[in-house]
């Protein structure tokens, strides 16, 4: 019987947010139990550190550039490949869309309409009002609940938890799953791409959520003096904010904000648990809960996201739970990329994973105790290309990739001309001691740059074989 999949994606958030991974100051107990009754992936990547790119490539198995998708916000979107969801719906899945989508413009389905294989389709994006009424379905359902999203932003209370995007999407994931026997036969299988707007900026938890943590006591950003002066010879890379101390951002309170959005998210989440138990499904339904990329939250001197690679930015939570099909409170160390969510997902629905595609199933390393994790793969790739709009960047247009090896990670920022950082993650895992001008790694550095190469050339061309991507 195949099962149920709920892909649990929220927006912008780090891998080190989860009590159970690490995190003593956040507030995750439903995370929690998840990881400890299921597997967690600790060092899993995302292909881009910007939505729409890191979306399209989770969705149809490429790397952004392969999938000629790189532009956050684009207009259109190939009509090839199919997406994942597609696949699936055409397998006999019932398959839902339901908050942020952003595989081109604001998450909106293209004109003329993506065949994306949703037959639900809940939009949401950002939390304001400022689409035309039935063209946002979140902000309708606040307006029709007798609220003012707008005004409540603004208020001293903030957007409270019974208004909330992550409420209003757990809601309408509900309806979702109790739709057996109407539009969805009683023995269908369906699949939900459930899609959480937080905690991406702006931090504007509620109020009762943000009292809960007390800037203070937070640790704050990974920081030292010395990020300044590398982020000097990087300012030219686009990002969506300026470089500046921590002070500067208060970064503290900002924490204390994302934490207090992470903890209204967990409370939702055990809200829509609750449910697809009660409901009797939970026993065939695998629970994936993953981010679409980070945040650096202070980190560098930097907040939000840009053309950077540290792991505040590229490396997300992936959590797989599913008694009975999965390991149990398994904290797996391979290197994987959410490319490998994407082959995993169309492995757990029984649909044939196309040769094109880029990722590799992770089902072995979630049903095989022995599989060596290690070998999985010797590194990771994440890439930016002109991915965000020059209204954000002044018009730089970067161009950067980062290659991540079990010991190091290198990312070269080609559109600046032979910059690049080049990090230790053994002695240095919060990537303070840029080697890259270092006397003494200068050969790894050249070595690290032509496996980098060779990479790009061999996973974007694929000369001669079926697996090229039609242009």
């Amino acid at each position: 019987m195949r099962p149920n999949i709920l892909l649990y994606c929220t927006d912008q958030q780090r891998f080190d947010t989860i009590g159970a991974l690490g995190n003593p100051h956040v507030k995750t107990p439903t995370l929690d139990r998840l990881v400890q009754t299921g597997t967690a992936f600790t060092h899993a990547y995302c292909q881009s550190p910007i939505c729409t790119p890191s979306r399209a490539s989770l969705m149809s198995g490429l790397y952004p550039s392969r999938v000629h998708n790189t532009r956050n916000g684009n207009a259109t979107f190939p009509e090839w490949p199919p997406l994942i969801s597609k696949l699936m719906a055409d397998s006999g899945y019932d398959c839902g869309m339901i908050g942020k989508f952003h595989l081109q413009s604001s998450g909106k389905r293209t004109e003329p309409r993506l065949d994306d294989g949703f037959r639900v389709w809940q939009f949401s994006h950002a939390p304001r009002d400022e689409w035309p009424v039935g063209e946002h379905d979140y902000a309708d359902w606040v307006r029709d609940r007798g609220g003012d999203l707008n005004a409540l932003r603004e208020s001293p209370g903030r957007v409270p938890p019974e208004f909330h995007q992550t409420t209003w999407a757990t809601e309408r994931a509900i309806e979702f799953i109790d739709d057996a026997g109407k539009a969805r036969t009683d023995d269908q299988p369906w699949f939900l791409n459930l899609n959480i707007y937080d905690p991406h900026p702006p931090f504007i938890p509620p109020r009762v959520y943000e009292e809960k943590f007390d800037p203070a006591s937070l640790p704050g950003p990974h920081f030292e003096p010395g990020d300044l002066e590398t982020q000097a010879k990087l300012k030219e890379a686009d990002f969506q904010d300026d470089i500046r101390s921590p002070e500067e951002h208060d970064a503290f309170r900002a924490q204390a904000r994302y934490y207090a959005m992470i903890a209204l998210i967990d409370d939702q989440l055990a809200r829509l648990l609750a449910h697809l138990e009660a409901s009797g499904q939970a026993e065939n339904t695998v629970v994936i809960f993953t981010s679409d990329h980070g945040e650096t939250l202070g980190d560098h001197g930097l907040m939000f996201k840009g053309c950077r690679f540290y792991e505040g930015l590229v490396r997300v939570p992936l959590i797989f739970h599913a008694p009975g099909r999965v390991l149990e409170n398994q904290q797996n160390a391979a290197l994987v990329e959410l490319l490998d969510l994407s082959a995993t997902l169309l492995d757990l629905a029984e649909v044939p994973i196309p040769e094109y595609h880029q990722g590799k199933s992770l089902i072995p390393l979630l049903t095989v105790p022995e599989v060596d994790s290690i070998s999985h793969r010797a590194f990771v790739r994440s890439e930016y290309f002109d991915a965000l709009a020059p209204e954000f960047t002044g018009g730089h247009g970067a161009f950067a990739t980062m290659h991540r090896t079990r010991t190091h990670k290198l990312s070269l920022y080609h559109s600046l001309g032979g910059v690049g950082e080049l990090y230790d993650l053994e002695s240095d895992p919060w990537e303070h001691r840029d080697l890259w001008d270092d006397p003494d790694h200068r050969d790894l550095r050249a070595d690290l740059i032509h496996e980098s190469f060779d990479a790009h050339v061999m996973l974007t061309t694929d000369v001669g074989s079926e697996r090229i991507a039609p242009m």
